[in-house]
């Protein structure tokens, strides 16, 4: 397997690597990823839950992952990582961690529960979670981004908490936004014109193309580019993959998901792309992407696959908690 050389992340001074672990489906017991009852099964308690979370960071630890990415509203994953730091002595600076500020988790580690996350991009939010990101993370936290930031949240304008991002930009932590949705382009654009953000952290795979134009603009104006979603929660993976998509991935001996995870690394804008792997198998399976190659004749006979961005939203926002 061709060895993870890490890459700056745009303007920040950080490294990380072209493979990230993102820890969205690992924190927390219920999230929006195809096929979870097969992968974890019915032991979804807070111990299972963490021993899952820590043999995934072994393994991607073990292969040369750097690149961390959590946040509050995901479950215990900040706890789950902190505990895995301390573990194994990992000193602050050894890997870069992210986290974000804006959900707060409401689920109660329950499946059923009627809400799952609940959003506010206050300044009091930002500043309280914060603080309890600190008080997990401390030293280790090397970047903290605005969770879904969208045009018509206002927070692009809310002065109070573009002071406080600069605050904490002047302490030496890089900050960064994520967006969602059919119009992550105009929150791109917006974010660049702020001159406040170091990385932006978006949605982009074979199906949601929409954002790479504004991504490129944020990669050339020297933010850092963190593509999240790769593999469309599921959906570009052996699970449900299109079929021109799997016979790609036939031909060269890796599975859809690496193919899918290695189109995101051919953009020249990203600088690393998220795995939301439950397990070492399927971390393995996606580090495949760093080797699978991907070519012009490979993006001309898969451009087929891109969807109008509202329906590709639309589907997203069908799926279940599960």
């Amino acid at each position: 397997m061709t060895a993870l050389v890490s890459r700056p992340l745009g303007r920040t001074g950080l490294a990380v690597t072209p493979l990230g672990l993102g820890l969205a489906a690992l924190g927390r017991p219920a999230y929006i990823t195809l096929g979870r009852e097969e992968d974890l099964g019915d032991d979804r308690g807070v111990a299972a839950m963490r021993s899952r979370t820590w043999a995934v960071l072994d393994a991607a630890w073990a292969a040369g992952v750097r690149y961390f990415d959590t946040a509050r509203s995901y479950g215990r994953a900040e706890e789950f990582l902190a505990g895995w730091l301390h573990e194994h002595g990992i000193a602050p600076g050894a890997a870069v961690v992210g986290s974000k500020w804006g959900y707060a988790y409401v689920g109660d580690w329950r499946m059923d529960a009627e809400q799952h996350e609940v959003k506010e991009l206050s300044a009091g939010r930002l500043r309280r979670q914060l603080d309890q990101t600190r008080g997990l993370l401390g030293g280790h936290l090397s970047l903290y981004q605005i969770h879904s930031a969208t045009v018509d949240s206002g927070v692009f304008e809310d002065d109070d908490v573009l002071g406080e991002l600069r605050a904490l930009r002047a302490e030496g932590v890089a900050i960064g936004l994520s967006t969602t949705g059919p119009r992550q382009a105009d929150a791109i654009v917006r974010a660049i014109e702020t001159g406040v953000f170091d990385t932006v952290q978006s949605t982009w795979n074979l199906l949601e193309r929409s954002a790479g134009e504004a991504l490129a603009r944020a990669h050339e104006a020297g933010m850092g580019v963190i593509v999240k979603e790769g593999v469309a929660n599921g959906r570009l993976t052996a699970r449900a993959a299109p079929d021109p998509l799997m016979s790609a991935a036939r031909e060269r001996g890796v599975t859809p998901d690496a193919l899918a995870l290695a189109a995101v690394l051919a953009r020249p804008w990203a600088a690393v792309v998220l795995s939301g792997a439950v397990s070492a198998g399927q971390l393995h399976d996606n580090l495949g992407a760093i080797w699978a190659g991907w070519n012009a004749e490979l993006d001309e006979r898969l451009a087929g696959l891109a969807e109008d961005p509202d329906a590709y939203w639309a589907e997203r926002g069908t799926l279940a908690w599960g």
